[in-house]
């Protein structure tokens, strides 16, 4: 099985058990991925099946199920969620978009920009199907698009990069996260603190450190931008800067140009500053106020 590499879409691109595969008004477009066929017996509602994509190196691309993921938040700017799986009895259709996995937000904090992952570049690709103890695998094949100018080399680029810049995105606001809900719970457990000499220096210490994931925070992501306007009254934060760099590097013709590249290298001199201070509270900082904590009988910060 192929597919050529495109920048197409169709109504085809999802599968509609009411959709006939016409329109009244207008041709329709073959799907614009690659199309995935199976046949299930029938299953419990329990019962969960997934898709695993790997390259032609054994490196997973994106893996799919169908079972949502458990407590996935949604807001205004939110990334999409991957799409599900079907496991009805008899035969089913999914289609891949060609497309790396969708990059991590930021709950509650609207940036202006896209999560999805950058299309795979031409090349062979393994599907193993997974349903129970039945595994089921066959290979696929990426097409270059003839009509694209981009030579193999350029592909290669083009992919390392982007997927360079999508790791380091998803890095960035995964630590976000971690660190403010840690900030959270800190700032609930120092509320609760009883008055008393006892608790005074292990109080100032744990102020000190909330005053100090506060301003990293507040570098890495603006959380007044709410809704689609908010931009234009709050300035953006770094990882907004580093989103749009990923979405203008994004290319329907894939190239990476200059330009990009010698943004990334600024953006990327920056984060590394940023990751320190990020790391230093989380290996340092709060290891060091969780042992005060519970030297003063106190619960320590343990939020992932």
């Amino acid at each position: 099985s192929s597919a050529y590499l495109n920048n197409g879409s169709s109504e085809l691109d999802t599968t509609d058990d009411e959709f006939t595969g016409a329109n009244r008004l207008r041709g329709v477009n073959p799907a614009s991925g690659v199309v995935v066929y199976y046949q299930l017996p029938e299953l419990k509602k329990t019962d969960e099946i997934s898709l695993e994509i790997k390259d032609a190196a054994g490196v997973v691309v994106h893996t799919y199920s169908s079972k949502a993921v458990e407590g996935q938040l949604r807001w205004d700017g939110a990334p999409r969620p991957d799409p599900l799986l079907p496991k009805a009895k008899g035969l089913n259709r999914f289609v891949w978009d060609m497309r790396y996995p969708t990059m991590t937000g930021v709950p509650n904090v609207r940036i202006e920009g896209g999560y999805a992952g950058h299309k795979a570049p031409p090349g062979k690709y393994n599907l193993t199907l997974k349903s129970g103890d039945q595994v089921l695998s066959t290979d696929i094949e990426i097409l270059a698009n003839p009509l694209y100018p981009t030579t193999p080399e350029i592909y290669s680029e083009y992919h390392r990069t982007m997927l360079s810049m999508e790791t380091e995105l998803t890095a960035m606001h995964r630590m976000i996260n971690s660190l403010y809900e840690k900030q959270k719970q800190l700032e609930s457990l120092l509320g609760s603190l009883p008055a008393g000499e006892k608790y005074n220096a292990v109080k100032k210490d744990g102020e000190a450190l909330v005053k100090k994931m506060k301003a990293w925070d507040e570098d890495m992501v603006q959380r007044k931008s709410k809704a689609y306007d908010d931009v234009e009254n709050f300035p953006n934060k770094f990882t907004a800067n580093y989103l749009f760099l990923i979405n203008q590097t994004e290319s329907d013709i894939p190239r990476v140009n200059q330009p990009s590249l010698d943004r990334m290298k600024e953006l990327n001199t920056t984060w590394s500053a940023l990751k320190t201070r990020g790391t230093e509270m989380l290996e340092k900082d709060l290891p060091a106020l969780n042992k005060r904590l519970w030297d003063a009988g106190v619960g320590a910060v343990w939020k992932n």
